[in-house]
């Protein structure tokens, strides 16, 4: 559903900014989180109602967002208008990118930030893996 959004970014965004991050970063990190999320919202589910699930962790100075789905898979086909430039957006705006199909079925999205930052090193801070619907 649209409205998980807003509450799955920021969750994101959460961490981020618990770990430190701020200014273009964080809007990068922003900018791309919100074109995956909307990417499942959009194309995971065409005939039906599906759940998004939310991974985010720090590690080793990076920022993971693990984003996963259910549903039918990324694809471009006669049913659809193509890839877009969202998939492009979020490879320029991380520092690792990749997509995954699930054993289980459907499509996880690997996005990763290495984290920049004056303050040393950052703190062990995550989101619990939630489902959002």
């Amino acid at each position: 559903m649209p409205g998980s959004v807003p509450t799955a970014r920021g969750a994101v965004i959460a961490v981020a900014e618990r770990a430190g991050v701020t200014g273009w970063q964080l809007d990068a990190i922003r900018l791309s989180v919100s074109e995956a999320l909307t990417n499942v919202v959009k194309h995971a589910y065409p005939a039906r109602i599906g759940h998004m699930h939310l991974t985010v962790r720090i590690a080793g100075g990076e920022l993971w967002v693990l984003i996963a789905d259910s549903g039918c898979g990324i694809h471009a086909g006669r049913e659809s208008e193509g890839l877009g430039l969202g998939l492009a957006l979020i490879s320029q705006s991380t520092d690792g990118f990749s997509i995954v199909e699930r054993s289980s079925g459907g499509t996880e999205l690997r996005l990763v930030y290495k984290l920049h930052g004056s303050h040393g090193p950052f703190p062990r801070c995550s989101a619990r893996a939630r489902e959002v619907r």
